[in-house]
């Protein structure tokens, strides 16, 4: 039986000395959070200098000057935020080169995917890569999603390891050191299959920044925007990874798709969309903790309030989007999986979807799928205890009131009392 964690310290943490130790090093290193530091140290660090369309410095711009003016975000935060942004750029610098060597790529074909769309921590990550497990797939593992072009003066480490995997490896393994509980609420292991989101950053683009800083004015830039360009873009790069590493159908996921079903849909026609439902509490009350347990090296304060509040509002929005759009679903080609009958019967939805997508469930294919499940059982991390009143100072009714107009719809099942 996986132990219970209770993380008891989210308005004034306990820090350990891994967290000390890097709180130190952020504030002695200093960072120059603009868009020209940016990008000279990923044309450095790429040996490239061409970054194409040059739109996307209006949205880099903002991600950094939204982190330049919160003076609440430690040097760490501070020193983080300029990391991913030039991993980004150069994500961008490589795809471009490669792009401009290799046009041919722009006419391989993404076909018929399965996108599984949901709101966060309600299932679609397990779902997903339960999908995955079956080798007709193809699918896309955390450390490819973070350097999709590899850096061709790299060579495969000892064993033909990638040194894409070994960073992403040692990212992780970082990040367990420095949060250690993060494991139970979102492991990021390297053979992770993670979200195509990741293939919008190199755009700066996405909700993405939402999960790892306070950015409602990237927010409300974000929802004001079309995102039907940055969806082409992840394509590419999709097109991109299946160019590298052919494969014959995509699956993929997103929680932010609930909320661009429009653009999603331009972008994959032909896809079968599985839509997972969930109490909102549940989804609530787990990721402000997440985030406020995690704000302990990126923030000053942690502030729980500001976190369920805010989550609270996003959650409604990505949800209100979702009902709005519902009609563009394609009846035929549209899964709703119930949290609650996920958990009761994860084969029986599986078959389900595969029904839909017009896709044999095969003995090998149900096999491969049985193995995954049973060596990826829920908990074995260990499993966090959520409470709203204790840590946030909120009652579930209170978080469940706005809710009403998706709970109705769709008859989702009230998990926190």
């Amino acid at each position: 039986m996986a132990d219970d964690i209770r993380i008891d310290d989210l308005a004034a943490p306990r820090l350990t000395p891994a967290q000390q130790e890097a709180l130190a090093y952020g504030e002695s290193t200093p960072v120059d959070l603009s868009v020209d530091a940016v990008l000279e140290t990923a044309t450095a660090r790429a040996g490239l200098d061409d970054f194409g369309s040059d739109d996307f410095r209006e949205r880099l711009g903002l991600w950094l000057a939204e982190m330049e003016e919160d003076e609440d975000r430690t040097g760490l935060g501070r020193l983080s935020m300029f990391g991913e942004c030039v991993r980004h750029a150069v994500n961008r610098l490589r795809i471009h080169d490669l792009l401009q060597r290799h046009p041919e790529i722009h006419d391989v074909p993404i076909e018929r995917p399965v996108i599984v769309v949901g709101l966060p921590r309600s299932g679609t990550t397990h779902l997903v890569n339960m999908i995955a497990a079956d080798g007709r797939f193809r699918s896309m593992p955390l450390w490819e999603s973070r350097e999709p072009v590899p850096d061709p003066r790299e060579r495969p480490g000892p064993g033909g390891v990638d040194p894409r995997w070994e960073r992403c490896d040692q990212s992780w393994n970082a990040a367990r050191r420095t949060l250690p509980h993060l494991a139970a609420m979102h492991p990021l292991l390297p053979d992770h299959v993670h979200e195509e989101l990741e293939l919008e950053l190199p755009d700066f683009s996405s909700y993405y920044i939402e999960w790892v800083a306070r950015c409602p004015g990237w927010r409300d830039y974000y929802l004001t925007h079309d995102q039907t360009p940055h969806y082409a873009y992840m394509r590419t790069v999709l097109q991109i990874l299946q160019w590298r590493r052919p494969g014959r159908r995509w699956v993929l996921k997103s929680p932010q798709h609930l909320e661009q079903l429009g653009p999603l849909l331009k972008t994959f026609p032909d896809a079968t969309v599985v839509v997972t439902h969930r109490d909102p509490v549940s989804v609530v009350q787990s990721t402000a903790t997440m985030m406020t347990y995690s704000a302990r090296l990126h923030y000053r304060h942690t502030r729980p309030e500001w976190y369920v509040e805010y989550w609270t509002d996003r959650i409604r929005r990505l949800l209100d989007s979702a009902v709005r759009d519902r009609s563009l679903l394609p009846a035929d080609r549209t899964v709703d999986v119930h949290f609650h009958e996920f958990m009761a019967d994860e084969m029986g939805t599986v078959e389900r979807i595969y029904d839909a997508a017009g896709l044999e469930l095969t003995p090998e294919a149900r096999s491969e799928i049985v193995a995954y499940h049973d060596s990826h059982r829920r908990g074995r991390d260990g499993q966090v205890v959520y409470d709203l009143r204790r840590d946030f100072g909120v009652t579930p009714d209170e978080v469940r009131a706005p809710f009403g107009f998706y709970l109705d719809r769709f008859d989702v099942r009230a998990e926190v009392r």
